[in-house]
C-alpha cells in the first residue's frame, strides 16, 4: 500500500469515529452501473407513503425469489449462480475463504436467524437459499462509505459500486447486516475462468456485490440470474413502485418474507418459503 492510499485510509477512519460521513447518495448516469458521478437530489429525498424512500422516477427495482421453484429444480439455481458469474467476471479463488459472492447458496437458518422456530418445512430444514444484495432503500453501506464507491441509482433505487472509488476499508462489508459483499484480497483476474468483456475486471483490495445487472438493464436486458431462471417464476424482476407490474402481482397474491427487516434498510428482495 503506497503512502497517499495509506494516508487517506487513515483520514477515512477518523472522520467515520468522529461521525463525519460521506454524502449518502451520489448520481449514477443511466448506461453503466459502475461510473463516477457528483451527488444530486434523488433516491433518498423523495418520500413516499407510509414513510417509504422511492426513486426520483417512480421506479422502485425489486425482486422476489420463489424457494418453491428452486426446491423443485435445484439445478436451476446453480444456473442462476453460474449466469451471474459469468457475466460479471467473477474470480474463483480455490481457498474459500477468498470467495466473492454475488449470489450465493445458505442454509435457511443463515439467511433468516429470526425466523427460526422448533418444526421447520422440509425445505427450511434441508433446501439451500438463493442470496443477494439486498438493494435496501435504506441502505446502510452508503452511509458507510467514505469516499462515495457505494451509492444510490436515483433513477431506480439500485445499490451501485464504483470499483475506482473503492480503498478498500471495507466499511460497507462492515455495515451490511446481510454479508452480501464480499473483499478481494489478491487479484481476482487470473481466477476469472470465463472473461466477459462488457464488464470491468476489479483489483485487489476493492469491495464488489450485486449490481441486480445494471448494465444489462440499460441494454434492455433482464438481470442474468433472472434470464436463467426465465419461464419458471423462480426470479421475479419488476418495478415494486408500479402496480401493474409482475413483481407486484406476485407480491399482491403470495405471502413473502424480507431479510433481517428489524435492521431499518427496507430490502427490496422477497422471498416466498
Amino acid at each position: 500500500m503506497d503512502n497517499t492510499r495509506r494516508k487517506f485510509l487513515k483520514i477515512a477512519g477518523a472522520a467515520a469515529l468522529a461521525g463525519i460521513g460521506a454524502p449518502a447518495l451520489v448520481k449514477l448516469n443511466s448506461t453503466a452501473a459502475f461510473a463516477s458521478s457528483e451527488p444530486a437530489a434523488g433516491h433518498g429525498s423523495a418520500a413516499g407513503g407510509h414513510g417509504e424512500v422511492v426513486a426520483a422516477t417512480g421506479v422502485r427495482l425489486g425482486m422476489v425469489v420463489d424457494m418453491r421453484k428452486f426446491a423443485e429444480t435445484p439445478e436451476m439455481l446453480d444456473a442462476a449462480i453460474a449466469a451471474c458469474y459469468k457475466v460479471h467476471n467473477i474470480p474463483h479463488f480455490p481457498d474459500r475463504k477468498n470467495e466473492i459472492k454475488w449470489i450465493w447458496k445458505a442454509p435457511y437458518a443463515n439467511v433468516f436467524p429470526e425466523q427460526e422456530v422448533l418444526h421447520k418445512s422440509e425445505m427450511a430444514k434441508s433446501k439451500p437459499f438463493a442470496v443477494l444484495c439486498n438493494h435496501c432503500d435504506n441502505p446502510s453501506c452508503v452511509k458507510a462509505c467514505p469516499t462515495k464507491a457505494t451509492f444510490v441509482q436515483p433513477e431506480n433505487g439500485i445499490v451501485a459500486m464504483d470499483f475506482h472509488r473503492c480503498i478498500g476499508c471495507r466499511f460497507c462489508m462492515a455495515a451490511c447486516p446481510y454479508g452480501a459483499r464480499s473483499f478481494n484480497w489478491q487479484d481476482p483476474r487470473p481466477f476469472i475462468t470465463s472473461y466477459n468483456p462488457d464488464f470491468p475486471t476489479r483489483m485487489r483490495g476493492v469491495v464488489e456485490k450485486c449490481n441486480f445487472c445494471g448494465e444489462r438493464l440499460a441494454l434492455g436486458l433482464e438481470p442474468a440470474c433472472v434470464e436463467a431462471c426465465q419461464g419458471s417464476g423462480a426470479m421475479v424482476f419488476g418495478d415494486l413502485n408500479d402496480p401493474d407490474s409482475e413483481i407486484r402481482k406476485v407480491l399482491d397474491k403470495e405471502f413473502t418474507i424480507q431479510r433481517n427487516p428489524a435492521a431499518g434498510t427496507r430490502p427490496s428482495v422477497y422471498y416466498i418459503v
